[in-house]
């Protein structure tokens, strides 16, 4: 296991203002087609790290409606939290693009990677809750968020299968001498539906 520390520790004004971004360009695109420029930006957001967005549905039962992103980046967390929101919006996500009506009804969470950690014994090192799972292999790769798991209540091995799954490979995959997992932590900050306020996870 090789850990590969990076990011930045976010406050909670930071974590907030990541959401708030993250939902800005969300309505930017999809209401005006447009990139959301993040302007001035809160110090922490100029650090280069990964992160992640993911919308949720709040109609009916509730469904993913869109995520995307990376754990690892080149780039500032500022502008991988506005491409990441628009990726996660457009229809390259779910297979379908998220339209102004549905835009009362999404809630958004941001996770910020801070930790990145290699592993050849993915069963024993992963801890639920803590850990999003990137998996690579064969030209494809997935990820789950690392809060997933628990809200499904799946099994280490079950939250290995399923990102597997993501990255259209078989269960069990993640066994493979050439297939290559990444485990990776964050903080994770989402609206709560009712109210719109914004919670640490």
């Amino acid at each position: 296991m090789s850990q590969q520390r990076q990011g930045v520790d976010l406050s909670y004004e930071d974590g907030a203002r990541a959401v708030e971004l993250a939902r800005e360009a969300v309505e930017s695109y999809v209401e005006h087609g447009q990139r959301e420029q993040p302007g001035s930006m809160r110090e922490t957001f100029y650090e280069r790290t990964g992160a992640f967005v993911r919308l949720e549905s709040t109609r009916g039962r509730g469904s993913l409606r869109g995520c995307a992103g990376g754990y690892r980046s080149d780039d500032q967390l500022g502008h991988v939290i506005v491409d990441a929101a628009i990726e996660a919006a457009s229809e390259d996500s779910c297979g379908s693009e998220v339209t102004p009506s549905e835009l009362p009804n999404l809630t958004v969470s941001i996770c910020a990677v801070n930790n990145v950690v290699l592993t050849d014994d993915p069963v024993a090192d992963l801890k639920l809750g803590k850990h999003g799972v990137a998996i690579d292999g064969s030209g494809e790769g997935g990820w789950l968020y690392p809060t997933v798991p628990v809200e499904n209540g799946w099994s280490e091995r079950e939250y290995l299968d399923r990102t597997c799954r993501k990255a259209k490979l078989a269960p069990g995959a993640w066994q493979d001498d050439d297939v290559v997992v990444t485990l990776f932590e964050g903080q994770v900050f989402r609206e709560r539906a009712a109210d719109g306020s914004i919670e640490e996870v």
